[in-house]
């Protein structure tokens, strides 16, 4: 074969009937009964990433209507028409880039065409690619002719940024959304490729491969066209990392179990091993966020005893590897910038357990205060989490809560709680019958201290002054950390035990 006739991968293996479309299963079922019903629209706007199929698709759907015992679905491959319009010959199927014909005067152009007949075809087809690039007056200029056009004429606009063509453009269309391809649907495909082309190539290297392309089949049949140019007959994973710069999806779990366990050697080390071998950080990050999905998909499946992460940890960690994202595509230095993203990662994921001890602390969750009795006490203590050490300050204020508590409360675990002698004790039926205003303990902008306090009360004060003044009381250790650390801020009072207040 000479190398003027050579076609890419890309370009031989287009598919020439729409049940070679991988993928948009969507698409084809609503074109195929849109031809079957007779329910041809006038316009369509095809909408995606790119190497989806949106470009073939359109030739599809054209030869479809236009070959010469349609319009249906399946084309023989020896129609005459349906050759022509795949190899782009067809004077009635006409193919226009948006991005260099999008000035006015040539969309003026097109729509005087479209007045003519066409010369051998069913209809006239007009396919413009990239229809995003043409701009607002060339817009202008076709929506007349977009309503109400010839019945001969039909419209296929393709485009990867939806949001740049005029609403106006939209709703005069029927849209159609192609979707990433999922990796197992491409490396099926680059496998019958492969034994097609009769190249060996290891599982392995196709799962890369196929990564890499990110959802669009032009891409990894283009990745994989240049692989077959660097390793010849017989493609395996290591050649592929090493051509694209991308870490082994093994490193890439060591450097996430690293990330969980604070290990900031093992980070070091994997980063210095991932500079040395040339590996995209960027590429790395992105591989890294996904393990970690796995992890809160896993963790949201079998129960947070059996995982070894928790959802909240793998939520803040994604938060501070897509945070870092920018930073290490942009930044001047990826190494730098990458290890401190893993850094902030890690920070963000041992932050958990100082969240519950604060909310114990301050009294923000009121629900396990009501279930003890108003006179028995409460040991406050500090949770544990997955390689976090309870902070020296809240150990301190702990200790110091449960001391306090027991020396101001004189009874024991098996004393019944007192009530007022000219009083009776409440029971259930009475409060819930009570009004607001008569059930003990209730809170009119201040609080009753003199009143019996009720294990259901859990009202609250969000009275602005009286919050205030609350908050000069508390210490300042626990003020600094909920202003500071937690960017917190106090809009209601619940009533709660001052004791349990340091």
């Amino acid at each position: 074969m000479s190398e003027q006739a050579y076609q890419v991968i890309a370009r031989r293996w287009r598919p020439k009937q729409f049940s070679e479309l991988v993928g948009q299963d969507h698409v084809v079922r609503t074109l195929g009964n849109a031809i079957e019903m007779g329910r041809i629209a006038h316009a369509y706007l095809f909408v995606g990433p790119r190497g989806t199929g949106k470009t073939t698709s359109a030739r599809l759907f054209a030869k479809s209507l236009n070959w010469e015992d349609g319009p249906s679905l399946d084309v023989p491959a020896d129609s005459d028409i349906g050759q022509a319009i795949m190899d782009g010959r067809c004077l009635d199927v006409i193919e226009i880039d948006g991005a260099s014909n999008n000035s006015v005067d040539q969309v003026r152009d097109l729509r005087d065409e479209c007045q003519y007949a066409p010369a051998q075809c069913r209809f006239k087809i007009y396919v413009i690619d990239e229809v995003h690039m043409l701009s607002q007056q060339a817009f202008n200029a076709l929506l007349k002719t977009l309503e109400e056009p010839p019945p001969h004429v039909k419209f296929v606009f393709a485009t990867t940024e939806s949001h740049k063509v005029l609403p106006t453009i939209v709703s005069r269309c029927q849209r159609f959304e192609f979707r990433s391809i999922p990796i197992p649907l491409i490396i099926e495909k680059l496998d019958e490729i492969c034994k097609a082309e009769s190249i060996e190539v290891e599982e392995e290297a196709l799962g890369a491969i196929a990564r890499m392309a990110m959802g669009g089949m032009r891409d990894a049949q283009s990745i994989l066209d240049q692989m077959i140019s660097f390793c010849g007959k017989s493609i395996n994973q290591r050649d592929v990392l090493e051509v694209y710069g991308l870490a082994s999806k093994k490193m890439i779990e060591k450097l996430a179990d690293s990330l969980v366990d604070a290990n900031y050697d093992e980070i070091i080390r994997i980063t210095d091993e991932f500079s040395s071998e040339g590996v995209d950080f960027y590429r790395s990050l992105l591989d890294l966020s996904e393990v970690f999905r796995e992890f809160l998909l896993a963790c949201l499946r079998e129960g947070q005893t059996k995982s070894k992460v928790s959802p909240e940890q793998c939520v803040r960690i994604l938060d501070s590897l897509r945070a870092g994202e920018d930073l290490v595509k942009m930044g001047l230095s990826e190494k730098t910038n990458f290890e401190v993203t893993l850094f902030r990662a890690v920070e963000s994921g041992r932050s958990r357990s100082i969240d519950q001890v604060i909310r114990r602390i301050s009294g923000m969750i009121p629900d396990e205060i009501k279930k003890k009795r108003p006179d028995q006490p409460t040991k406050l203590s500090a949770p544990q989490s997955v390689g976090l050490e309870t902070p020296p300050l809240i150990e301190e204020s702990v200790a110091k809560a449960n001391d306090k508590e027991s020396k101001q409360v004189g009874a024991t675990e098996d004393s019944e709680p007192s009530f007022p002698k000219d009083k009776p004790e409440p029971n259930e039926e009475q409060l819930e019958n009570n009004t607001p205003e008569e059930q003990p303990g209730h809170l009119s902008g201040e609080y009753d201290t003199n009143a019996p306090t009720s294990p259901k009360d859990t009202r609250q004060i969000k009275d602005s002054k009286l919050i205030e003044k609350r908050i000069a009381e508390l210490p300042d250790a626990i003020r600094d950390i909920m202003e500071e650390k937690f960017k917190g801020d106090f809009v209601s009072i619940e009533k709660i035990d001052e004791t349990r207040l340091i």
